[in-house]
């Protein structure tokens, strides 16, 4: 059963993520805005994160040395989770839950084999392999057929 804690941890985040979506749009129909939507979305999470972060840095007496990470470090994070947030928002009512979900999760993978092939940040390098390729090009089909059959 340990085995098979963080597989079941991940399907739920990536249930979230497809209840995230919906969330999201509504409040930007609410506020008129998708940005302000994206922005407030990443405020409250920060909020969370950072009483989460500090009450268990002080429960486990760690100290989180700020001058370690590279300065980029601290921006192309959120960056990147800033175009993810506001194109979920822009896409659910355009694409619907299940096939924006089948779209993301194509993308994930292409770029996750690609980050795997280069190495990229310490990532240990993987092969892509006839079956890896075959397994992406079938969850891309499957995505079209989501959304256009």
């Amino acid at each position: 059963m340990a085995g098979m804690l963080w597989p079941l941890l991940g399907v739920l985040a990536g249930a979230f993520v497809a209840v995230q979506a919906p969330v999201n749009a509504e409040l930007a129909r609410g506020l008129g805005s998708t940005l302000a939507a994206a922005a407030i979305s990443f405020f409250a999470g920060a909020i969370v994160l950072g009483l989460v972060t500090f009450a268990l840095s002080r429960a486990q007496g760690a100290v989180i040395d700020w001058r370690v990470p590279a300065p980029w470090l601290f921006i192309v994070g959120g960056c990147l989770g800033a175009v993810y947030v506001t194109s979920t928002i822009i896409l659910i009512p355009r694409l619907g839950a299940a096939a924006l979900m089948a779209f993301l999760v194509a993308g994930q993978l292409i770029a996750g084999m690609v980050v795997d092939r280069i190495g990229v940040l310490g990532v240990a390098v993987r092969e892509i392999s006839v079956g890896r390729i075959a397994g992406a090009l079938l969850l891309l089909i499957g995505a079209v057929m989501v959304r256009y059959l």
